[in-house]
Parts: C-alpha cells; sequence; structure tokens
C-alpha cells in the first residue's frame, strides 16, 4: 500500500464516549442513515478555479476533504478486527468517469490540505490508472469515504442507499451540475451519514463550512 495512505487511529472505547449510548441505539436498536441536499454558490470559487487552472471536480473533492477531516464524526470506521475505530484521516474513494467508455473507476488519491497538491496527484493518478474500470483497484485503504458526482443533471435531492449490515459509518458525498440561478451559480451537494455517528447539527455544520471554504478560497486567489 502506498505509504501516504497507510492509516492510523485510535480504537473507541464505547463505555467512555460520551456518544456511547447513541452510537448504541442507531447501531443496535434502530439503523438509520440521514441524506440532506444543499444548493452550494460557488460563482467566486469558479473563477478562482479558471484562474489558477484548477479542474472543478479535483478541487471539489479537495474542499469536500478538507472539511470532513476537520470533524471527528466523519472519521469513524471500524477496523479488521470489527472495533469502532477514529482514523486520524480518511481518504477520498472517488469515482472517476471514463466518456469514450461509459464506464467508470474508483480510485484513492491521498488527501492534502494543499490544493495545488491534492490537484497535483489526482491529476497523476488519473494518467496512471487510466486502463483501469470500475473496482480494478485493489489497494485500497480502509479509512475512506466515498464521492462521487452527477455532472449532467441538476438534482434537488440525492439518496445513496447502502445494503449493507446497516453499520456503515463513513460519509458518502454527491454533488451534481452547477447552473447560473440569476447572479449566484448554484451546486447541489449532498451528504449522508449513519445516525449513530452524526446529528443534524453535524450534516448542517458540514454544508456551512464547505461553503465558507468555497468563499475563503476564492477570497485568497
Amino acid at each position: 500500500m502506498n505509504d501516504n495512505l497507510i492509516p492510523t487511529h485510535t480504537v473507541v472505547d464505547l463505555d467512555a464516549w460520551d456518544r456511547g449510548p447513541v452510537f448504541r441505539h442507531f447501531i443496535d436498536d434502530l439503523r438509520c442513515v440521514m441524506s440532506l441536499t444543499v444548493d452550494m454558490e460557488v460563482s467566486r470559487f469558479l473563477g478562482r478555479l479558471r484562474s489558477g487552472g484548477f479542474s472543478f471536480y479535483p478541487a471539489m473533492i479537495w474542499a469536500v476533504s478538507k472539511v470532513l477531516n476537520a470533524h471527528a464524526e466523519f472519521r469513524y470506521g471500524w477496523d479488521k478486527r470489527g472495533r469502532l475505530v477514529l482514523w486520524d484521516r480518511i481518504e477520498p474513494y472517488y469515482a472517476h468517469f471514463h466518456p469514450d467508455r461509459e464506464t467508470f473507476v474508483k480510485l484513492v488519491t491521498p488527501f492534502d490540505t494543499d490544493l495545488e497538491t491534492f490537484h497535483r496527484r489526482f491529476l497523476e493518478d488519473r494518467r496512471r490508472y487510466a486502463a483501469l474500470d470500475h473496482f480494478d483497484l485493489t489497494d485500497v485503504p480502509p479509512n475512506t469515504f466515498d464521492v462521487s458526482c452527477l455532472p449532467w443533471v441538476r438534482y434537488r435531492s440525492f439518496d445513496m442507499h447502502i445494503f449493507d449490515s446497516g453499520t456503515y459509518l463513513a460519509p458518502v458525498v454527491t454533488w451534481g451540475k452547477y447552473e447560473r440561478e440569476g447572479a449566484r451559480t448554484v451546486l447541489p451537494v449532498s451528504l449522508n451519514i449513519h445516525h449513530a455517528v452524526a446529528d443534524g447539527f453535524h450534516l448542517s455544520r458540514f454544508f456551512l463550512e464547505l461553503q465558507e471554504l468555497l468563499d475563503t478560497t476564492a477570497e485568497h486567489s
């Protein structure tokens, strides 16, 4: 495995964790996932990307990864022994579309807080794995979250149902097509997260901080 992708973590003591009783309820009694879609204003962010020569898709993956990594509720998962763990960081496991083949491949690019560094890594991985399709990449670390986009349509809501045992804890992030709406350019962004690790407050904070990051990135162009 790439040294940049070797995960480190802390095993969670449910008895000592403040959220322990809530976690047990939504794992043992009522397994459910929350989903929310919010329009993000991306006019200034797009301007920053154009002036800096950045592509939109990897730049959005970077922005989403930065906000998710800032908060523990988005970094919970399970280790190989089935223990609940808090990853030190999570990596984007993203869908890359091959328009010529109308297929996708799932890739992982190590996150970096610097946009330029992550953008370069993304382009390198896209070239390196150009021949792969679907789930051909086998060197996938356990500390990932799922991210993809539907750039062909601007949707109002999006929900990804994961039919596992109901214990998938990582965030699932998706966005659609951005469009002009009056003086603004808006992008629908969706986040799914297991209720065992997050509440509506955490969902809302993600979108508020994502918007702030998009605006701040534009201001520092």
